[in-house]
C-alpha cells in the first residue's frame, strides 16, 4: 500500500506526456504479468474424460489438452505411428486411442521423473 501512495505521489509530480509515458510502461509491465502467468502450466494431467465414441485425431487432441505440460515433439514419433496403425495397418481406433493414453501416460511418467531429478 505504501509502494502504491509512493508511486501515486510521483506520479502526480509528472508531466503529461510523462504521466502517459508511465501509465504505459505500466500497462506493458502488467499485461507482461499476465502473460508470465498464462504460461505456468499445470503439473496434474487436466481431468478430461474419454468419450464414449471418439476418433483417433479427437483422442490425440483431447490427449494433448489432458497434459499440456508434455513437450509435444517428444510424442510426435509416437502417436504419428499409432495414426500410421491406424490408417494404413487398418487397426481399429479404440485399440489405437487406447495405446495413445498409454503413450502419454508412460511420457507423463518420464517427464515427473526428469523434473524430481531437477529439484534434486
Amino acid at each position: 500500500m505504501r509502494d502504491s501512495k509512493r508511486l501515486l505521489s510521483l506520479f502526480r509530480t509528472l508531466s503529461p506526456a510523462r504521466g502517459a509515458a508511465l501509465l504505459e510502461y505500466a500497462e506493458f509491465l502488467a499485461s507482461r504479468e499476465a502473460d508470465d502467468t498464462a504460461k505456468v502450466l499445470p503439473t496434474e494431467p487436466l481431468p478430461i474424460p474419454r468419450p464414449a465414441e471418439e476418433n483417433v485425431v479427437k483422442a490425440i487432441q483431447r490427449l494433448m489438452q489432458t497434459y499440456p505440460m508434455l513437450e509435444r515433439n517428444h510424442i510426435f514419433h509416437d502417436a504419428s505411428s499409432q495414426m500410421t496403425r491406424h490408417l494404413i495397418h487398418g487397426v481399429a481406433a479404440t485399440e489405437v486411442i487406447d495405446e495413445l493414453e498409454r503413450i502419454f501416460v508412460r511420457h507423463y511418467q518420464l517427464h515427473v521423473e526428469a523434473r524430481n531429478t531437477e529439484q534434486d
